[in-house]
């Protein structure tokens, strides 16, 4: 693995850390981490867009360390997005950029798509499609099965919405990436995480992300209508969210855009196939 550059970014009243690979006055690649995950989620990505002339950089999204916590204590969607462009415009990202971004990440991808849906020459999501594609079955009977098997896959979200839930993260994160990728070693990933939130504070901050867009702000994330087009890969084992939601609701996504479901992975995808999901991502930027 090629090891990063630590970088730092100021942008919409926030510090970024941030992690770099290729040089800096490379087209631009942000790569936006999820839950529960960390920058490092893209230490196959980004040394492979490096070598294909990208400056690509991987933010500790806010409220992960090193990074600042929100002064606000604003997780909402409609902040990460804002974080998203004002990143981009701190490292010069010029009309080439392009946004990649998973679980959370991929989420933001989807609220830039109908908020700035100029800003980026690309975007790519991973693990998460649009969300109303996970709320579309409660609306159809035929789908009740997927839907409430949806419904169980997700009750870690409303978990994560209690008061004092950050006080099990230590047995639930684990929990989590086996359940969601069976059979990825996540060790590496789960040091870098607690590194990542290492005060209460920042664990509250991760949760936090739950209590603010899935309770405070539930009707523009599931409402949404992004409309710049997108690359969804989507892992077929992936524990967090059915594969078959993506396959039976092709028409959820805006036009131009396209999906695929990988076999043999789950939901970090990223770090199950890096070969095969570089290879597209590197084919949709190039498109």
């Amino acid at each position: 693995m090629t090891e990063p550059e630590h970088i730092e970014i100021s942008g919409n009243g926030l510090t970024f850390a941030a992690l770099a690979w290729g040089d800096a006055d490379a087209p631009l690649a942000l790569l936006l981490h999820g839950y529960p995950d960390t920058a490092w989620t893209w230490r196959h990505l980004g040394p492979h867009l490096a070598s294909r002339g990208w400056r690509a950089v991987a933010p500790f999204a806010r409220g992960y360390g090193p990074s600042s916590l929100a002064p606000d204590g604003d997780y909402r969607l409609a902040a990460l997005a804002q974080d998203a462009v004002a990143i981009a415009d701190a490292l010069g990202g010029d009309e080439r950029a392009v946004l990649v971004g998973h679980d959370w990440g991929a989420l933001t991808v989807w609220r830039v798509a109908e908020v700035a849906p100029g800003r980026f020459a690309s975007l790519v999501s991973l693990a998460v499609p649009p969300p109303l594609v996970i709320l579309r079955p409660l609306g159809h009977w035929s789908r009740r099965r997927q839907a409430l098997r949806q419904l169980r896959l997700s009750w870690y979200a409303l978990f994560n919405t209690l008061p004092g839930a950050h006080r099990a993260l230590d047995r639930l994160i684990p929990h989590l990436w086996s359940a969601w990728s069976p059979g990825h070693d996540a060790t590496a990933d789960l040091e870098h995480l607690w590194d990542a939130l290492d005060t209460p504070s920042r664990r509250k901050a991760a949760l936090l992300y739950y209590r603010h867009n899935f309770v405070m702000a539930a009707k523009p994330l599931f409402l949404g209508s992004p409309t710049a087009a997108v690359l969804h890969l989507h892992g077929r084992n992936d524990g967090c969210a059915q594969a078959e939601l993506v396959e039976q609701s092709p028409g959820d996504f805006p036009p131009g855009s396209t999906w695929e479901v990988l076999e043999g992975c789950g939901h970090f995808l990223q770090l199950e196939r890096p070969d095969e999901v570089n290879a597209r991502i590197e084919d949709w930027l190039a498109s």
